[in-house]
């Protein structure tokens, strides 16, 4: 049996505001086995992006036991999960983030060059990415340059650029329109699947959950 990509296990996570204890999430117990894509949905605040952070080793402050690639974060350092993080994840969110001052292509080559890559190898893959998301034709225009729709596209590469075993996105389209939402989360399903990756896509809208392989809906900081 394959060994999912990602485990978590008894997960929790409060917060204090004003003397009140808020607990966001209640034990979540979940596995994402590769290659799989999977819808995390529940209306603003509760608690996807939170799930998202601990999934992808940003914060700490939670409970229970979070597995990345058969590898227990909880026992790790600082530095253990910056290296696991940096070998195995991709991350997308609403807004692209990309560095204005570099170009497209740039911006999809630099994650691989602190990976170690060569300065030739990543151009490659970075205009192998460009191109199958139909940007061959912008890859040296800067972020400012760029539409919404392919800023997220840039975004969406420089997330592939190292192929993770799996990819975080964090309401990946939510920034844009309805029609260029769905070309780019289109493009973004498709790509990863060829690439091989496992993905994590938190969501609001219910119908682009429901182009993936299994949706699991937050209520109450428990997963259903």
């Amino acid at each position: 049996m394959v060994s999912p990509i990602v485990k978590l296990t008894g997960l929790t996570r409060s917060f204090e505001q004003g003397g009140v204890r808020i607990d966001v999430l209640r034990g979540i117990d979940l596995a994402i086995r590769p290659g799989e894509i999977v819808a995390l949905v529940g209306p603003s605040g509760s608690g996807k992006s939170t799930l998202l952070q601990a999934v992808g080793l940003l914060e700490g402050g939670f409970g229970g036991s979070i597995e990345i690639a058969g590898t227990d974060a909880t026992r790790l350092g600082s530095d253990g999960r910056t290296t696991l993080r940096r070998d195995h994840l991709g991350f997308v969110y609403q807004f692209h983030h990309l560095l204005p001052d570099f170009n497209a292509r740039e911006n999809v080559v630099l994650p691989q060059l602190v990976a170690g890559k060569s300065r030739a190898e990543a151009d490659e893959r970075a205009s192998e990415l460009l191109d199958a998301l139909g940007l061959g034709a912008r890859k040296e225009h800067r972020p400012s340059q760029l539409s919404g729709g392919e800023q997220q596209r840039v975004a969406v590469a420089r997330a592939l650029a190292n192929r993770p075993e799996l990819v975080l996105a964090d309401e990946p389209t939510g920034n844009l329109d309805e029609k260029t939402s769905d070309k780019v989360l289109e493009q973004f399903l498709h790509l990863v699947r060829e690439e091989g990756s496992a993905a994590i896509v938190a969501t609001h809208n219910e119908r682009l959950a429901a182009r993936m392989d299994r949706i699991f809906r937050l209520h109450e900081g428990k997963l259903e």
